[in-house]
């Protein structure tokens, strides 16, 4: 930006004054000596060029001050707080871009590695599930197959949390049974649910709907997995559908602890565990819900959550036919 183009309406406004005052003298006062005209403009004239000689020289110093800190990867928009400059905002705009893409591969690295970590972790997993049943103490054997299944069940969520939180969501959309997603979820979770005496209820009217199954079947895992860890005594799982026009609903409910009316509005937040984390019952990472509505979203589904402390939970899923 030049010296003149910055002050152009400046520059403007004064010779307007100029022209507007030499006029008023030259027509409405033509009693006065044109003298005395001559010698304020060479006076003004003197001095509007000391100004100038300041002005500029000031401004030469902030324009090579601005041209040194440009070549810096800092954000300089703070060094010029009266300056309304779009090449200083042009260049902060670059330099938060270079800073958002650098931690977007540093994140992306992050991520590849627990991944990869996960993957590694998995054979020794599988082998001490098969080496578990060789162990004689029954009781022993029951503690360390339920151990294992932990360890695998969050082992597999946080391969999954890896690949949500990536910039490439890989998602195929088509039409997909929901039985079948309901049946696998229902065996990835069955240890559990058996050890826990769970009974169940389900009837999904054998409907379909455009989803992607792995994900959806993900979602499934994690409702399924809270209704078996917040179960009271007598633990129960409901699971059915419903259809209304192009849309298909599915419903999961326990008959557990249920949620808090306090906290049932922020359950989806990330990181937040609830009124049930604090009474040091539960060790809950807030992660879970987050992530089951993150996909949900990516998917195109919708989701709500209705329940009373101490008799039940009920999700519903709204998805397109």
């Amino acid at each position: 930006m030049t010296y003149i183009s910055k002050n152009k309406k400046t520059i403007m406004f004064c010779l307007f004054l100029c022209v507007s005052y030499n006029s008023y003298f030259i027509f409405l006062l033509p009693q006065l000596k044109l003298s005395y005209l001559l010698y304020l403009d060479f006076l003004l004239l003197i001095f509007s060029i000391i100004f100038i000689l300041i002005d500029y020289s000031t401004f030469c110093k902030k324009n090579k001050k601005k041209l040194e800190l440009m070549k810096c990867n800092t954000i300089i928009y703070s060094q010029f707080p009266d300056m309304e400059d779009f090449e200083v905002a042009e260049h902060d705009v670059c330099i938060l871009q270079e800073q958002l893409q650098k931690q977007i591969e540093l994140n992306v690295d992050v991520q590849d590695y627990i991944a990869k970590w996960c993957h590694e972790v998995k054979i020794p997993l599988a082998a001490a599930l098969l080496m578990y049943s060789k162990i004689e103490d029954i009781e022993l054997r029951g503690l360390m197959h339920e151990q294992l299944e932990r360890m695998n069940h969050q082992l597999k969520y946080a391969l999954l949390g890896c690949k949500v939180q990536s910039t490439i969501f890989d998602i195929q959309i088509k039409l997909v049974n929901i039985d079948s997603c309901v049946s696998i979820a229902i065996h990835n979770n069955q240890f559990f649910l058996i050890k826990n005496h769970f009974e169940m209820e389900i009837d999904t009217c054998g409907l379909s709907v455009y989803t992607d199954k792995s994900w959806f079947v993900y979602v499934l895992d994690q409702l399924i997995s809270n209704a078996v860890k917040y179960s009271l005594s007598s633990p129960k799982l409901k699971i059915w559908c419903s259809k209304q026009e192009n849309k298909a609903c599915l419903y999961i409910k326990d008959y557990g602890e249920g949620i808090q009316d306090c906290d049932i509005r922020r359950i989806f937040e990330k990181g937040f565990t609830g009124s049930n984390h604090h009474n040091g019952r539960y060790r809950s990472t807030g992660m879970g819900l987050y992530m089951v509505k993150k996909i949900i979203e990516k998917l195109g589904h919708n989701i709500y959550v209705e329940s009373e402390p101490e008799r039940y939970t009920q999700f519903t899923i709204e998805m397109q036919m």
